[in-house]
């Protein structure tokens, strides 16, 4: 039987093993969890938090103990290129994983932070048999009663979460390639939904459409002129 909550190694500056390498050991924290008992371990990122259009996209993945998929790391920190190619590699390993999304109506009703939660929770539910341990990026999920630890740039510290927020990030940008073919106007294939001055000055020009999420700013605002 899993001992609790594992008790994690200090990761600060200074120990030992830093003083020879400079590189994170990104396996620790499932290796610790591995020792305390726990089996079935999921990272779980997203990717879509802060667009001002499209879906939130969570991620789960569950690795095989000890496998470490050289170049998985935060998906932030990836080209698009190399993104894709170990988007595949990730599927092709891993044990278990699952996608889980909230729409853009649904980030406007509840909220980002909120319908983050959401899509974490379905991602979850691809996952069978569940995992006995969650490793996340920086939040809990209040509903979900597996033990769970939160980990501040999880993405970069955790081989399972970086390897989710690869799932998540791949799987978001390819359907805002899909909202592009629907709504061409925007050039959602290139930026993705953020707010950037191309999305920006495409929006004053055409005015929102349903990809957009109404309650962000500068979304909101201009509704609210417009009324």
């Amino acid at each position: 039987m899993p001992r609790g909550r594992p008790r994690l190694r200090d990761s600060r500056p200074g120990r030992t093993e830093d003083m020879f390498s400079q590189e994170p050991d990104l396996l620790s924290f499932e290796r610790s969890t591995r020792e305390a008992g726990y089996t079935r371990i999921a990272g779980l990122d997203e990717a879509g938090r802060g667009p001002l259009a499209g879906p939130v996209v969570a991620a789960a993945v569950v690795l095989p103990d000890g496998l470490l998929i050289p170049g998985v790391n935060d998906s932030k920190q990836l080209s698009e290129p190399e993104r894709e190619r170990l988007y595949s590699l990730v599927l092709e390993q891993a044990l278990a994983y699952g996608i889980g999304l909230a729409n853009e109506r649904e980030i406007d009703d509840v909220n980002i932070y909120q319908a983050t939660i959401l899509a974490m929770e379905r991602a979850l539910q691809g996952i069978t048999p569940q995992p006995d341990y969650l490793l996340i990026d920086a939040l809990t999920l209040p509903r979900v009663s597996i033990p769970q630890l939160p980990l501040i740039k999880g993405d970069c510290r955790s081989h399972s979460i970086a390897a989710a927020s690869i799932l998540a990030k791949v799987t978001r940008d390819r359907l805002m390639r899909e909202l592009h073919e629907k709504y061409p106007e925007y050039n959602f294939h290139k930026h993705k939904g953020y707010g950037t001055k191309e999305h920006m000055s495409l929006i004053l020009r055409y005015g929102p459409c349903e990809a957009h999420r109404k309650t962000f700013q500068p979304i909101a605002r201009m509704l609210g002129a417009a009324q």
